[in-house]
């Protein structure tokens, strides 16, 4: 994969490392998503504990999300995913471990899976920043390669939610976790394997001397790019809310609406194993059809089926399939979103800060997810889940009208921007943005996890 075997190998290869690498790892994090809640649940009893755990995992994301654009660029993108997928693993598999020989302390699985969350969003996130250069190499076009990116992500999601719920109904929620940290390694090893002597996947050669005068000016950069781009910055404050809901909803509120009114892990599983199956597709109808509709209308219609009734349906209708019916069609139109959003970022920011901007917007659009799962979980235990429900589904609805409301949002159908434009050393005015010459990745509803991407 490395570069061997003739040029078309050679050209394709990278990207097809980091998409399977990718795979591995999403369905990984689609066992965790439903594992961890579960355990939780079955452990301590409590939803507001439940949000805590969630709480946990979720707040070290956002920190190093802040932080982490300049390391990517220094350590390299490829040893910086490397190292983290392997310290995911460990501290994932020291869950169950310690569970079996009746050490585990709740306090440690909170610390457990703050460790995991503190190194999950770099790894991510310099995978996600080598797509352009990748796409290139393998010659095809940023739309379909980013297109590919999500649907592939959809797919893995949708066959480890399935998964989860089988694994858990069948072997329980620890044996889930222990396959969880194995993915992680397999992660690993396809990055370690498949981007080797990929330029773009190295250390940056041209960085500053290592200097905390040096890190805080190229940090400072990316967040002043974002802060000037005022459509990347309504999109991050946009999904900076639903990504917050989002986590509530998967996390806390559909685990306990499967304790309480379904029939359990087998449900969860079934019902994101739906949503994320639907999200493949409707990924995979944007990349074929999704050029002939305009951005910002699909983008809103898209959003708006996604959100609230899921919420509404929960709350007012019995039984699974009412409810998987209405995440089949919510996580058609959720796969249309990244593509739209991935593409409109890599548009916009150029080469030289993409780890940067990506990391400044995963700080943004992650900046409420901690708060997702707690706010969820005392809900349901002051005002029951019905009213938990409601509220977050009316909060999620007032959101998506965002963008229908501003006028900045139709600057999604605006002609990209050259890098040469957004390199220069003067601040220029081009499509609508005020730029300098100092970027977002994407949000996640059934996961949520990284750059904006539902």
């Amino acid at each position: 994969m490395s570069g061997q075997g003739g040029p078309k190998a050679a050209r394709r290869g990278p990207l097809a490392a980091v998409l399977a690498a990718n795979a591995v790892s999403i369905t990984g994090n689609s066992l965790t998503l439903i594992g961890v809640p579960w355990f939780a649940l079955e452990t301590t009893g409590s939803p507001g504990k439940a949000g805590l755990v969630a709480f946990c995992a979720t707040l070290p994301v956002v920190v190093s999300a802040i932080a982490g654009g300049p390391v990517i660029d220094r350590v390299g993108r490829r040893r910086v995913s490397i190292v983290t997928d392997l310290v995911c693993a460990l501290t994932l598999a020291a869950i169950p471990l310690l569970h079996y020989a009746g050490a585990l302390e709740f306090w440690m699985l909170c610390a457990l899976m703050a460790v995991t969350g503190l190194f999950h969003a770099p790894g991510e996130t310099a995978r996600y920043v080598l797509v352009p250069d990748l796409a290139r190499t393998a010659g095809t076009s940023l739309t379909r390669a980013a297109s590919l990116f999500d649907a592939v992500s959809r797919g893995a999601r949708m066959s480890g939610a399935a998964l989860a719920g089988v694994l858990i109904a069948l072997v329980g929620a620890e044996t889930v976790l222990l396959i969880d940290a194995a993915t992680f390694c397999g992660s690993a090893l396809l990055i370690r394997l498949g981007l080797r002597r990929v330029a773009a996947a190295e250390p940056r050669r041209d960085a500053r001397r290592v200097s905390f005068t040096a890190y805080r000016a190229e940090l400072r950069e990316g967040y002043a790019f974002l802060l000037r781009a005022r459509l990347l910055l309504g999109v991050v404050l946009m999904v900076m809310v639903t990504n917050g809901l989002d986590q509530g909803w998967s996390s806390v509120l559909l685990p306990v609406h499967a304790k309480e009114n379904l029939d359990g892990a087998r449900d969860l599983g079934l019902l994101a194993a739906t949503f994320g199956g639907c999200a493949l597709l409707g990924a995979l109808l944007y990349a074929a059809v999704g050029h002939r509709f305009r951005r910002r209308t699909l983008f809103t219609c898209a959003f708006l089926i996604c959100g609230l009734p899921r919420f509404v349906v929960a709350a007012l209708v019995d039984g699974t399939v009412p409810l998987a019916v209405t995440m089949a069609a919510g996580g058609l139109a959720a796969g249309m979103l990244n593509p739209i959003l991935t593409t409109v970022t890599y548009e916009r920011v150029p080469e030289r800060l993409r780890s940067r901007v990506a990391s400044a917007a995963t700080a943004g659009v992650l900046m409420t997810t901690p708060l997702g799962g707690l706010a969820a979980g005392y809900l349901i235990e002051q005002a029951g889940l019905a009213a938990a429900l409601f509220t977050l589904g009316g909060l999620y609805f007032l959101t998506t009208l965002a963008p229908a409301v501003f006028p900045r949002w139709r600057e999604m159908d605006a002609a990209p921007v050259d890098d040469g434009v957004l390199d220069g050393a003067t601040p220029k005015k081009a499509d609508g943005f005020d730029l300098s010459s100092s970027g977002p990745s994407r949000p996640s509803p059934a996961n949520a996890a990284t750059p904006p991407r539902p």
